[in-house]
C-alpha cells in the first residue's frame, strides 16, 4: 500500500527554470507540467534515479485532469491530478499532442 509524506517544498523548476512554491501536495512545475523522478512513494524523496520526467499524457478526472508522466532516464510512468495553478493551456497541449479528444 502506498504512503503519502507531505513535504513543503519551494523548488526551480528543472526544465523551464520557473520558480514553484511548493504547498506539500506540488509534484510538478505548474508553467510547463514537468516533474523529477525523486519518490518512490509520494513525498518520500526516496528515489535515487532524479531524472526529468515528462508530461506524456493529460485525460479528465472529474473537476480536474491527471497528467502522465515518464522519467527520461529511467522510464517510470507516474500519474498525478493537476492542481488549480496549472497552467491549462500546457494541459491542452498535452492532450492535444496525444490525440486525446475532449469527451470521446
Amino acid at each position: 500500500m502506498k504512503s503519502f509524506t507531505k513535504n513543503v517544498e519551494d523548488f526551480n523548476c528543472a526544465h523551464c527554470g520557473a520558480v514553484v512554491h511548493g504547498n506539500g501536495y506540488t509534484n510538478h512545475c505548474p508553467k510547463c507540467l514537468w516533474s523529477r523522478h525523486v519518490d518512490e512513494n509520494p513525498g518520500d524523496r526516496a528515489a535515487t534515479c532524479g531524472g526529468m520526467m515528462r508530461p506524456i499524457a493529460a485525460a479528465p478526472d472529474g473537476a480536474r485532469f491527471v497528467i502522465t508522466h515518464k522519467c527520461e532516464k529511467c522510464g517510470k510512468v507516474k500519474r498525478q491530478r493537476t492542481c488549480d495553478d496549472d497552467d491549462i493551456d500546457m494541459i491542452i497541449e498535452i492532450s492535444r499532442d496525444n490525440n486525446f479528444i475532449f469527451g470521446k
